[in-house]
């Protein structure tokens, strides 16, 4: 960590886990991945800001989806090298970033700009981030691109499931020349208290996504996933003139507060915002809801269990109200009532073509691989049981679009 700081002659906090972004010019891939916490994308970006400053680079900046500047890694370049006092020697322009040197950082997206990278000459470094949701087909593709002599492609992503192609690529079946380095909180030596805490309390409710969360361990893929083929997650942008559905889920003792919107758009439900937290103190609610776009314009359905936190959420200007009742069946108990309602859910949202969810809502994507129906320990066999576990984000989803259900299910089936 001195060493790299001495010879840079900036203040650079550097773990020493990082050092290959520094210091390996000869290895064809550098890949870096693992949990949380491992500040994989800030190391990253201070590693190319010193290295455009010393040498004249060309890199490109890309992820799977890319729709607009704002959703690559353009902010945290900027603040990074802002973080080591380099400002100044940087250009920022609508699109790129040019040193005084004449480096310069492009950012393009995978999956709708495959064309354009192929085109793309005189790479240097590929950073490739969030690489976890890029596809078999666009490695295919974006390798053979990156082919000027001493040329390299950096990557970083959270690991996911365990057949995603990236890891099976990268990590499983590396390739001759690759760099494989799991980074994750451990290897932090500023991983902050609030992230600390966060770690902890997930850790002690559901130890198989702390696993996968923090400690960067894959998931297998389960045929007892409720939505298993159903759902992505991409960056998108919803239309301007989107009819939005906003949910509320509160959250009870460990369970987490989670607040979103979707939209449905053809055959497919988009869901593009949400806030999550647990341990949500009452004064702090309004705040995290308004994190979510037009929250204080749109109506809001929520869990009707707690109409004293309806009541305190509608005083602090929101419009928000109990999830309307749809299942009918009256001469069962509330419990069964409760099956009901969420058996109908699901087969509602199944009934899309497809669920998109945007890549910022990491909890969502969680949950969507998480969500599961109880198998039998014996046998394997999938039960008709659902586990109520990692179904905050669906439970919310289910109230926003109840009046929908409401209007279209047949009740008969499934009953």
């Amino acid at each position: 960590m001195g060493e790299a700081a001495l010879k840079l002659n900036v203040d650079l906090e550097w773990p020493e886990v990082f050092d290959p972004l520094l210091y390996d010019r000869l290895s064809q891939y550098l890949v870096f991945y693992g949990g949380r916490g491992g500040m994989k994308s800030w190391q990253f970006a201070r590693a190319l800001a010193v290295l455009t400053l010393q040498t004249r680079l060309r890199i490109l900046c890309t992820r799977e989806f890319q729709s607009t500047i704002a959703d690559s890694v353009y902010r945290v370049l900027e603040d990074q090298i802002e973080a080591l006092g380099l400002t100044e020697y940087f250009a920022f322009t609508q699109n790129s970033i040019k040193s005084v040197n004449g480096s310069e950082f492009i950012f393009k997206g995978l999956h709708h700009n495959i064309r354009e990278i192929k085109s793309t000459e005189g790479v240097d470094i590929c950073w490739v981030e969030e690489a976890q949701s890029v596809s078999k087909e666009s490695w295919e593709i974006l390798i053979p691109t990156i082919r000027k002599e001493g040329s390299q492609i950096w990557i970083s992503f959270n690991t996911r499931v365990v057949d995603d192609p990236t890891y099976m690529t990268f990590v499983v079946n590396p390739p001759p020349g690759c760099i494989v380095k799991k980074v994750g909180w451990q290897d932090n030596p500023w991983f902050p208290r609030n992230l600390d805490e966060k770690r902890r309390h997930l850790k002690l409710v559901d130890p198989e996504a702390y696993d996968n969360v923090w400690e960067g361990n894959p998931l297998k893929v389960s045929d007892a996933e409720i939505f298993k083929g159903k759902w992505r997650v991409e960056a998108f942008v919803a239309p301007e003139d989107a009819r939005f559905y906003y949910g509320a889920d509160w959250g009870f003792g460990p369970d987490a507060m989670t607040m979103g919107r979707c939209y449905i758009e053809g055959r497919n439900l988009y869901v593009d915002y949400d806030c999550y937290a647990h341990g949500v103190e009452l004064d702090d609610m309004p705040g995290l809801w308004e994190t979510v776009p037009g929250a204080r314009d749109w109506p809001i359905l929520a869990d009707d269990s707690r109409p004293e936190l309806i009541k305190f959420m509608r005083k602090n200007g929101f419009n928000v109200r109990g999830a309307p009742k749809s299942w009918k069946a009256t001469d069962v108990d509330a419990a069964a009532r409760q099956a009901g309602s969420i058996k109908e859910g699901i087969a509602y949202l199944r009934n899309f073509e497809s669920i998109v969810i945007h890549e910022r809502c990491k909890e969502f994507a969680l949950e969507a691989r998480m969500y599961r129906y109880k198998t039998d320990p014996q046998t394997g066999e999938v039960l008709p049981l659902i586990i109520d576990k990692h179904n905050h984000c669906w439970d919310r989803t289910r109230y926003a679009l109840q009046p929908l259900i409401r209007a279209g299910v047949d009740w008969e089936n499934l009953i």
